[in-house]
């Protein structure tokens, strides 16, 4: 049988060493329940903590604060903490169920012991936790990102401009490029988004910067901005000079390929102010800035100049579409068409076109759509927004201008109706008599000084410039304008202007009393019968009106009156003699109208300083000694002037011209002379007098006799801008001196190196006209006319050759300038020029009944791309050679019908 062990236990002693357990640790296991509660409090505690301090983390990251490495270690042993604390927690939850005896004797001693222990352990970790120190600097500032991202709307129409900017920045050479242009035309939503794009490719740029610098720059916030995308962003640096900001700037972007965004600048920014170093090649960084003046990039030195233009019609369209909303262009049939017209008084400034979109978006009955049609063409300014919000924007421009003279003639300007083609001669005069330009005696140094304005106000973006000699106001700007003259100028509606509204006779005089500028230009007024009280005119525009009649008595109550003009009215066919009373009176424009005489009493205007008889076609009586009494006269304009056959012997008019030259002769101040010309003998004394240095435009006509003409005399005038030939039915040929010796330039097609080159050129010479010619068979001394701009030849019909080869010893490059060209009624040309000629700024040719002319004088190299513009019909196009097959697809799209 196997072995039998016995084992004897005490019982006493059992009890005791239970009794040893459950006394020496009965603090333990009575106190088990405050230290499971103070468990669950602590970690409470903890918990609220730690969401206190990642909300604060959020909000440093969004200052690009980083959080640091031990902040971020304390969030895992927190969340390590809190498994083991939660753990505990339910442990403990089921050891208290075991609990007896009151609470103070356990079922399983060790276990509640080794818990209760536990517990204390933890409070002790989660109390430690929550009294860290570390908080006293959670996060670190982030580097600054590479570039920002900036909000912006969607864009319409912007594209091309954006595309132009995008690859002058990933040219080498271009290190600074200024786009201007005018205010709200969205110029910041552009370099928005050339800033955004910036975050969607990939680039070689190190840091992205935008500042906005404004009209009142403030160069030490300007500093700040740079500052904070280069690290620099504490208090210390902020409260640094501007010099020392400068020098910190400085030495952390030469180290980095930079762009630089600056946003509205109205005067140059030197970089070195600010600490910026100078893009250029070397560093291969850019500054890219907004402006409203041109003259700012020129003056910061951009080597692209960007104009940011007003939107075209179907991008106008769309935005403003966009902007009513579809459930409103939706809710009537005719508003669409009345949406049309509405955008169209926007003119494609953006500003204009998102105000007035969203103003209109609950205007859903055709009544609203009509009257917000008659407020915008009539008095934009109390148009919702127009007034409060476009307006003033625009008018930054105007505070800017440099001087009060200036800012008086651009307000001028918005006397002409809408998209009104200003010629700047013309605008130039109503200056000089205003008195705008009064500082200077001299008419060419005031003339100058007008230029000088015209290119501030066109630098500013005040103005547009619509060809070389034509100027043109936007609407929206215009509507600024008279804003300004009207409700905000010195004296209240000084302006008063109802220009192209359908007057069909004067409107009432109440509002004539105070105004110093009246304009009813392009109505359809007949008469004017009552005389309006005026003490304060100064300027009144009559033009483009049907007048036939003015009464006596119209104009006797405008004793100040300094600027009149009656042009185009064609059914005026005399002056009222009351105009002779207006002895402030410096400028009279009756241009364009029937007038069959000038009454001897305009001797009367002492004061006169020009006369604008231009395109007067029935004028026949000038009485004698009434120019010669003008002593003040300075500009004079008598171009195609087709005076009457009906001419009288008091006329100074008749005896072929040499009586009005001889009285134009003894005017002194006469500095600005366009004339009519009816002989050779006419023009031959003209530049062998001292009205050469005086003349501008010479219109030749008629010519009795003559079959060859001798135009070499020209070249005396120097300031001669236009010439036109016209209605010479005998005259076959022109012909030049060269070196003393005259030619024929029919026959000459082989001159000598020598003679080319010592003829002198017709420098001013910029419009030729020829027409009805008909035996006139070429032009080729217009090959020493360098700077001609515009050239027409109209039904000559013998005409072969515009020009001719002058051989080998030709220099110089034939119509360099030329910009266009009008070809019509010449049934026999065959040639413009014998080879293809360079001729880049050439935007338009207008060709008609020229069923011989086969080929043009270009190819793919003459027009550098300018756009040319070639009309003319069909049958012609189709049939036309090319030198080459670049050729052809170069200009072949550029045809239009006509």
């Amino acid at each position: 049988m196997g072995n039998v062990c016995s084992i004897s236990i005490s019982m006493d002693n059992m009890i005791s060493g239970c009794w040893a357990a459950t006394g020496g640790q009965a603090t333990h296991v009575c106190e088990f329940e405050e230290k499971f509660d103070a468990v669950k409090l602590a970690l409470e505690d903890l918990k609220d903590f730690r969401n206190d301090m990642k909300r604060k983390i959020d909000t440093f990251e969004e200052q690009r604060l980083e959080q640091l490495d031990q902040v971020q270690r304390w969030f895992s042993r927190v969340e390590d903490v809190e498994t083991e604390a939660s753990q505990l927690i339910k442990d403990g939850t089921t050891e208290i169920q075991k609990l007896c005896l009151g609470g103070y004797c356990s079922r399983n001693c060790i276990s509640s012991y080794r818990l209760g222990k536990k517990l204390a352990k933890k409070v002790e970790d989660l109390n430690n936790l929550r009294s860290t120190r570390l908080f006293d600097m959670v996060a670190d500032r982030l580097p600054p990102a590479s570039v920002d991202e900036r909000p912006s709307e969607p864009t319409v129409g912007m594209m091309s401009t954006f595309n132009k900017v995008w690859s002058c920045l990933g040219e080498e050479q271009v290190g600074i490029i200024g786009l201007y242009g005018l205010g709200g035309v969205g110029k910041t939503t552009l370099l928005t988004q050339i800033n955004n794009e910036f975050l969607k490719t990939t680039h070689d740029f190190d840091v992205v910067i935008w500042a906005v610098v404004s009209r009142d720059p403030d160069f030490p916030k300007v500093q700040d901005e740079i500052g904070k995308k280069v690290g620099f962003c504490d208090g210390i640096w902020r409260n640094k000079s501007r010099d020392e900001k400068a020098i910190d700037i400085f030495r952390a972007l030469r180290k980095k390929r930079f762009v630089l965004l600056l946003d509205d600048i109205w005067e140059p920014v030197n970089l070195s102010v600010l600490g910026v170093p100078v893009p250029n090649e070397e560093n291969k960084s850019k500054l890219v800035f907004t402006t409203r003046s041109e003259d700012v990039c020129r003056q910061m030195e951009a080597q692209k100049n960007i104009k940011v233009e007003c939107l075209a019609w179907q991008e106008s369209w769309d935005l403003f579409q966009k902007k009513v909303g579809q459930d409103t262009l939706d809710s009537n049939a005719e508003i669409p068409m009345l949406a049309e017209m509405v955008a169209k008084e926007c003119c494609g400034l953006p500003l204009a076109l998102v105000i007035i979109g969203r103003a209109m978006a609950c205007k859903k009955t055709t009544e609203e759509w009509n009257y917000a049609i008659k407020v915008l063409q009539g008095a934009a300014s109390i148009f919702p927004g127009m007034g409060d919000r476009v307006f003033p924007i625009l008018k930054f421009s105007f505070d800017s201008l440099p001087s009060d003279a200036i800012k008086s003639c651009f307000l001028y300007c918005s006397l002409f109706p809408e998209d009104f083609n200003i010629l700047k001669e013309n605008l130039i005069d109503y200056w000089i008599g205003e008195g705008f330009l009064h500082e200077f005696d001299d008419i060419d140094e005031a003339r100058n000084q007008g230029h000088n304005i015209i290119g501030i106000l066109l630098n500013a973006c005040l103005l547009e410039k619509s060809s070389r000699d034509i100027i043109r106001m936007h609407d929206v700007v215009r509507d600024m304008a008279l804003w300004i003259a009207c409700e905000h100028g010195k004296v209240k509606d000084e302006f008063f202007v109802r220009t192209r509204v359908g007057l069909i006779e004067a409107p009432e005089f109440t509002r004539w009393v105070s105004a110093k500028r009246i304009s009813l230009m392009e109505n359809r007024i007949e008469k004017l019968t009552r005389a309006p009280p005026c003490p304060n005119l100064l300027t009144l525009f009559l033009d483009r009106n049907n007048l036939r009649m003015i009464t006596n008595g119209f104009f006797q109550f405008m004793p100040d009156l300094r600027v009149l003009s009656l042009s185009r009215n064609r059914r005026l066919t005399e002056i009222p003699l009351e105009i002779c009373n207006l002895v402030s009176l410096q400028y009279l424009d009756l241009s364009h109208t029937n007038i069959r005489l000038l009454p001897i009493e305009l001797k009367n205007l002492q004061n006169l300083k020009c006369l604008n008889l231009n395109f007067t076609q029935i004028l026949n009586v000038i009485p004698r000694h009434l120019i010669s009494s003008f002593s003040f006269l300075r500009v004079l304009r008598m171009y195609s002037c087709d005076f009457s056959d009906e001419l009288t012997n008091c006329s100074v008019l008749s005896g072929g011209n040499e009586d009005l030259l001889e009285e134009l002769e003894s005017l002194k101040q006469l500095h600005d002379l366009s004339i009519t010309l009816e002989s050779a003998t006419a023009l031959l004394r003209i530049c062998d007098s001292k009205l050469q240095s005086c003349t501008r435009d010479v219109y030749l006509k008629i010519l009795y006799g003559e079959t060859s003409l001798n135009i070499s005399s020209l070249e005396n005038m120097k300031c001669l801008e236009k010439l036109c030939i016209s209605n010479c039915s005998t005259l076959e040929s022109l012909v030049i001196d060269y070196v003393g010796e005259e030619k024929n330039l029919l026959a000459s097609y082989n001159l000598h190196n020598s003679m080319v080159r010592s003829h002198k050129c017709f420098n001013s010479l910029k419009h030729v006209r020829i027409d009805y010619c008909p035996i006139l068979k070429d032009l080729t001394w217009l090959i020493f006319a360098p700077n001609l701009i515009h050239l027409g030849v109209v039904f000559c019909p013998k005409m072969e050759k515009v020009l001719m080869p002058l051989g080998e010893g030709e220099n110089g490059s034939p119509f360099a300038k030329l910009e266009l060209l009008i070809l019509i009624g010449l049934p026999e040309l065959k040639s413009i020029y014998w080879k293809a000629l360079r001729v880049p700024h050439l935007k338009e040719i207008r060709v008609r009944s020229c069923p011989q002319l086969k080929k043009l004088p270009l190819n793919s190299n003459s027009t550098a791309g300018c756009g040319t513009v070639i009309y003319g019909e069909k049958y012609w196009a189709n049939e036309l050679e090319w030198e080459d097959e670049g050729s052809r697809h170069a200009f072949l799209p550029c045809f239009i019908s006509w």
